[in-house]
């Protein structure tokens, strides 16, 4: 998996993290609307389900490049 998050921008990856995080902009993020679903309980339509996972791997890719970038050895991975 640390392969493939190398492979990955950092600043593109942040880009559509803020892009499909926040869509749709004008009303609740879908991304805030499923966690609440879930959270709830109420999220059991495949299509519900389907948008939470499409709103939320960029997010989640992120997240595992941070981890990895943070907790890494700094002399073994040189900065970007």
């Amino acid at each position: 998996m640390k392969s493939f998050l190398d492979k990955i921008p950092m600043p593109i990856l942040i880009i559509i993290t803020l892009f499909l995080g926040l869509a749709p902009f004008m009303q609740e993020p879908h991304l805030w609307q499923k966690t609440k679903m879930l959270m709830g309980g109420e999220l059991s339509k495949p299509i519900d389900i389907f948008d939470l996972f499409m709103h939320g791997t960029p997010l989640f890719l992120l997240l595992a490049k941070l981890f990895y970038k943070f907790t890494s050895n700094p002399a073994a991975n040189p900065p970007e």
